[in-house]
């Protein structure tokens, strides 16, 4: 199961480093085309408004594809290691991704499936060490 549950926190860090990319190239894009559009046109103030509502869209859409990406790529980073918090959000997000068909659906169906059994839970119930102060040094 150990194996499994790598592979899955490998295709969340995939999934959210190709959304990442995808925000970045989306603020690329919109930037540059809300600089074309005002190129030609200073002074028109038709032009300086197409130019800020490319802006805005570019803006929200790259906030939008950051919003459903990052959660996915710092929880797989965060699996690679088996830290409990990762198993929570990598579950949350595998519910999100149900609905987006093929890929996600399949990837949440896979993660849930990997990290709800029975073995997949116990690798991430380990107790966790004890702090033990140091003794004071004997005089």
């Amino acid at each position: 199961m150990q194996q499994h549950i790598k592979i899955v926190a490998i295709l969340h860090i995939i999934l959210g480093g190709l959304g990442v990319l995808g925000a970045l190239i989306a603020m690329l894009v919109f930037g540059g085309l809300a600089s074309l559009a005002r190129i030609g046109n200073l002074g028109d103030l038709d032009a300086q408004v197409g130019s800020f509502a490319l802006g805005a869209i570019g803006l929200v859409v790259t906030v939008i594809i950051l919003i459903v990406s990052l959660p996915g790529l710092i929880g797989g980073i965060g699996l690679l290691s088996f830290q409990p918090w990762a198993r929570i959000l990598i579950i949350i997000v595998s519910v999100f991704d149900l609905p987006m068909f093929p890929f996600h659906t399949a990837l949440g169906i896979y993660g849930l499936w990997a990290l709800l059994s029975n073995e997949g839970t116990a690798l991430f119930n380990r107790p966790q060490p004890m702090y033990v102060p140091p003794s004071p040094p004997r005089v």
